[in-house]
């Protein structure tokens, strides 16, 4: 299968490389601004650049592509405070992509990562299938709006589409990553080297959250999965966990051998916390009927983000 990767030189995108190329998957070809740490080896094209060029994504797409799996985004707090540049990538580009991928080769799959941002905050106090979508930032409007148009491209049977809306991936790297839930990895890192950690959001609050190689997975599972088992929409949200702050500060200091009492300490943003902590209990069949799987449990989670951080 040719698949076409763009974002490859992110936390997720090397992941995903790693996974395709470990279950033999190939020949790939890979986008991104930089593509530091991505192997360079044979049946991988690498394309460094702007997604926004033209001349670009033609280079990446010359042949044509099976699959395409879209993870090249501005993230939400990048994207608030830039719109031209979120409409830039997140929205233009991104269409350009899609449909030229879809020119080269009728009905190709593509395998998009929206966000859970597309459902807005306040949530309900329950979210499932049928919660009306109410982006409240640029980038989940974005997400939506190419979510909607891949809806569309695929009735029209241009594109084979699957829209993924992640949840909190952890453990993320150290230092800034223009996400507002940056929050949820800094945990992880400050237990990790017995360092107190200051939590921008009660220990009550409640996240959704998967490990990068579980996400690694749903997004290869994406690339083979009949399309018939989705909803109309062709949009999933993954079926991530349900945890509080506290719980998964104990659960690290658990497995890492330090005190979360004596490390951990509060100091609220109540926007934040209302943005990014206050998730309800979440429902989602329609993407366990299409074969998308969470972590198990908080422990099985909290193991495989704390070897991402050793790797």
């Amino acid at each position: 299968m040719r698949i076409l990767i763009t974002g490859a030189g992110g936390f997720v995108g090397r992941r995903l490389v790693e996974g395709l190329l470990a279950a033999g998957h190939g020949p790939l070809s890979l986008i991104d601004v930089r593509l530091t740490g991505v192997p360079g080896q044979a049946g991988v094209a690498r394309h460094e650049g702007d997604l926004a060029d033209a001349a670009l994504r033609a280079r990446a797409l010359a042949g044509g592509v099976d699959a395409v799996v879209h993870l090249a985004t501005v993230p939400g707090g990048a994207a608030e405070a830039d719109y031209d540049a979120s409409r830039r990538i997140n929205l233009d580009a991104s269409l350009n992509l899609i449909e030229e991928a879809a020119h080269l080769e009728p009905g190709v799959r593509i395998v998009f990562a929206s966000s859970i941002a597309v459902f807005g905050d306040p949530l309900p106090s329950h979210v499932d299938d049928a919660t009306p979508l109410a982006p409240a930032m640029t980038y989940g409007a974005h997400k939506l709006m190419t979510e909607i148009a891949l809806a569309d491209l695929s009735r029209r049977k241009m594109v084979d589409a699957v829209s993924v809306r992640l949840p909190g991936i952890l453990a993320r790297p150290k230092g800034r990553s223009g996400m507002k839930s940056a929050f949820m990895s800094n945990l992880f890192h400050a237990l990790k080297a017995g360092e107190a950690f200051t939590c921008p959001v009660a220990l009550e609050g409640t996240i959704w959250a998967m490990s990068l190689a579980r996400i690694a997975e749903n997004l290869i599972h994406a690339l083979t999965l009949d399309s018939t088992l989705l909803p109309a929409g062709r949009a999933v949200t993954l079926p991530a966990l349900h945890v509080s702050m506290g719980d998964l500060a104990r659960e690290i200091a658990s497995q890492t051998g330090v005190d979360a009492g004596a490390l951990v300490s509060v100091d609220r943003d109540t926007a934040l916390e209302a943005a990014f902590a206050h998730q309800p209990p979440l429902a989602t069949p329609a993407a366990e009927r299409a074969g998308f799987r969470h972590d198990g449990d908080l422990a099985a989670l909290v193991r495989s983000a704390l070897s991402t951080l050793e790797g």
